[in-house]
């Protein structure tokens, strides 16, 4: 293993090693073959990000200090705090969901951005002095679990699910916004800005920089299977016969080699708990009203079909594209993708482009399912007027958040290299591994 200035780094979704220079301030480094990003600067890295990190832990103090939204109706008012949304479901007896949106929308953001301030300070002093071992360990250990809770904050998909709940009470009575929703709508953007700065392969390379395994070349893709790149640092290992459990040599962490049929087995297996849970999520009612005594429960559709009813054509569609649409089209997608990849035949490139691009989508639109879990979250915490008026979570509601999760995990769990299978010709002459800028 040496330590030389050029940088080989494996692209993680089509599998080619591409050797990447030097980056300036704000320059980029795409994969030559499918154009995916392996590592980026920003033009001032440091501040930033501690800049951004700082804001928005001051905006999340301000999101819950004070009232976040309030609901009056007949003289009878009703006042919440963004803490008596999680806090409400868990005392109708769903607290997975009440530990579920109070993971997502404040303790995983706050843990990101506290976890990100920190590393990145440290990564600062890397510049001006050597880090001692300790700090190393202790920054190793951050940096894994940073890149672990990034995937499950949701902040951006609780704030558009707090904006279609008031247009669907908005009618029935008044709703006024509390300083804490204008605050949070600010740490909402802050946060997707942060977590756009942040690169892995640019972080991790302040603490332990990249060790160059010998016999392991640009221009190789994952079907030479003499090496396998980390998911958690990038580093590229060496896989021996004798290593029956590999070990990441640069952050220690277990390594996963290529094996195309077990990966599909786990993403199908996944998938298909999550169209199961897809049944009683679309049978069952996802919120029970209460109105003057009566108690009414409506499906997703239901609720769709009443919006579009009532005239609000827009919120209906953003419902039906969010729990209904999306959900499906990403099962259906998923399963083509697993279908394809299980094949285990050469593509042109491409066709394999094309699947690629269907894989990318799948993965940025899944979480946004997660808007009617917070929409029934909102109304139940905020529609409490005993007998007059009040919003109870229906069944549906657990099933349906177990359907985003899963498909989420389905596609995480998936390697899209199984989508790139190579002749031992090509895998070797076609790419000379120069990535490009």
């Amino acid at each position: 293993m040496d330590r030389v200035d050029k940088r080989l780094i494996s692209c993680d979704e089509c599998g080619l090693i591409a050797t990447v220079p030097a980056l300036s301030q704000a320059q980029t480094a795409h994969c030559p073959r499918c154009g995916h990003t392996l590592t980026q600067t920003q033009k001032h890295p440091y501040q930033t990000a501690i800049a951004l990190a700082i804001s928005c832990l001051m905006l999340l103090v301000l999101s819950l200090a004070f009232p976040f939204m309030s609901f009056s109706v007949q003289g009878l008012t009703q006042e919440i705090t963004l803490l008596n949304a999680a806090k409400m479901l868990g005392e109708f007896q769903n607290v997975l969901l009440a530990i579920l949106l109070f993971a997502t929308v404040i303790l995983f953001p706050a843990l990101y951005i506290s976890l990100l301030l920190f590393l990145y300070y440290k990564a600062a002093q890397s510049k001006q002095r050597a880090l001692s071992k300790r700090e190393i360990q202790l920054a190793t250990l951050l940096c894994k679990a940073l890149f672990k809770v990034q995937p499950w904050m949701m902040v951006d998909v609780f704030l558009i699910g707090v904006l279609v709940s008031l247009i669907k009470i908005a009618s029935l009575a008044e709703v006024a916004m509390g300083y804490s929703f204008w605050a949070f709508c600010l740490f909402s953007v802050l946060v997707v800005k942060t977590v756009s700065l942040v690169d892995r392969y640019w972080l991790w390379q302040h603490f332990i920089p990249a060790l160059i395994p010998q016999g392991v070349t640009s221009g190789q893709t994952h079907c030479t299977h003499n090496h396998v790149s980390c998911h958690t640092c990038q580093q590229i290992n060496l896989l021996t016969p004798e290593h029956k459990k590999p070990s990441c040599i640069r952050c220690g962490s277990r390594l996963h080699a290529y094996h195309p049929q077990l990966n599909l087995q786990r993403a199908w297996a996944l998938l298909f708990a999550a169209v199961i849970f897809y049944i009683p999520a679309n049978l069952y009612p996802m919120m029970y009203t209460v109105s003057l005594g009566q108690s009414e429960g409506s499906t997703i559709m239901q609720g769709v079909i009443l919006l579009w009813h009532l005239g609000s054509y827009p919120i209906a569609m953003v419902i039906f594209l969010a729990s209904i649409f999306i959900p499906m089209a990403k099962m259906f997608a998923l399963g083509w993708l697993y279908w394809q990849a299980g094949k285990l035949n050469v593509f042109p490139e491409k066709q394999n482009l094309k699947r690629l691009k269907v894989y990318r989508i799948t993965e940025l639109i899944g979480r946004w399912s997660m808007i009617d879990i917070f929409v029934v979250a909102i109304l139940v915490a905020l529609v409490q007027l005993n007998n007059l008026m009040a919003i109870y979570p229906g069944p549906a509601a657990l099933s349906f958040a177990a359907v985003v999760i899963l498909t989420m995990l389905s596609a995480m769990v998936f390697d899209p290299k199984t989508l790139w299978q190579e002749s031992p010709k090509t895998s070797q002459t076609k790419f000379n591994g120069k990535g490009f800028l």
